[in-house]
């Protein structure tokens, strides 16, 4: 089976950690990453860059990729001025996100569950020309309010499929879900709507992501979020893990009789590029942290 792994260390691997990395240093990581096959990489979030300076470069790295035929590039956007934000810079894929949690929404988007996605579906119109993809964060676990009913991410899918949008990507974002529970979700997410396309975005605290891997492709699922090293977390959920590591996931997936096109050498010369960046990067100061 060919399974398709999107790697999100220039986004989610670096947003929550303590330094800031040139753009020259993420250009060479991404440049690593493409000569190692993988073809789908998540590179920049348009967000707010006093509350992310991690992501403050956004418009420069889109602006500055190679375009190579059948590599694919996608940025993060949390509301209509981050979508404006990503066409101005030439974007083509768009992820927008919403919260499973009420209390994750408030303070990753400062908004409700409903609030956020009716503002998505009035700015995500005024956009035809962008191919938009969808996250749903804390998909199964919150740090506020625990344990999310399926019923409640099925509601956030069905918004997102009512704004076309046909790719839904579920997040475990403390990456503390028991590998069967996040299976079940996901099945009656399947039962509920099956004409879309999934994909998980797996953290791992508890190191048994890959336990969820070997799940879900069972189950059919064949796109999975991953970043080298392990880097990564959310800034607005307390306790977030890294996320599952790029090179491992490929491991497991080659063991597991699966292909990716990816080059396990290569990655591994990514990872250690991305290792030595982060080590590397200049502290953040806190006075970029400020909300005023």
């Amino acid at each position: 089976m060919q399974i398709q792994i999107t790697d999100v260390f220039l986004r989610d691997g670096l947003q929550d950690e303590p330094v800031i990395i040139d753009t020259e240093r993420k250009l060479e990581i991404a440049a690593a990453l493409g000569a190692a096959g993988v073809c789908r990489m998540e590179v920049a979030s348009f967000v707010n860059p006093v509350r992310v300076p991690q992501m403050a470069d956004a418009t420069d790295i889109l602006q500055r990729l190679p375009q190579v035929a059948g590599l694919r590039y996608t940025s993060l956007a949390l509301n209509g001025k981050g979508i404006s934000r990503a066409a101005a810079a030439g974007a083509t894929e768009v992820q927008v996100v919403a919260s499973a949690s009420q209390a994750h929404s408030a303070a990753n988007a400062g908004a409700s569950i409903d609030e956020a996605l009716e503002s998505l579906a009035i700015d995500i119109a005024r956009h035809p020309q962008l191919n938009f993809s969808a996250g749903i964060s804390t998909a199964f676990t919150c740090p506020f309010e625990g344990e999310i009913d399926p019923a409640r991410v099925l509601k956030i899918v069905s918004a997102f499929k009512d704004m076309g949008i046909k790719d839904i990507g579920l997040a475990d974002t403390l990456g503390t879900t028991a590998p069967q529970r996040a299976m079940d979700t996901m099945k009656y997410i399947q039962d509920a709507q099956p004409d879309l396309t999934y994909y998980l975005h797996l953290h791992n605290a508890h190191g048994r992501a890959l336990e969820t891997v070997a799940l879900a492709i069972d189950s059919g699922i064949t796109r999975f979020d991953a970043a080298l090293g392990g880097f990564g977390g959310c800034p607005f959920a307390p306790g977030a893990a890294g996320n599952l590591s790029t090179l491992e996931l490929v491991q497991f997936i080659h063991a597991h009789g699966h292909e990716t096109r990816i080059d396990e050498g290569r990655l591994k010369a990514a990872t250690d590029l991305a290792r030595f960046a982060v080590g590397s990067g200049r502290p953040v100061n806190a006075s970029e942290l400020s909300t005023n």
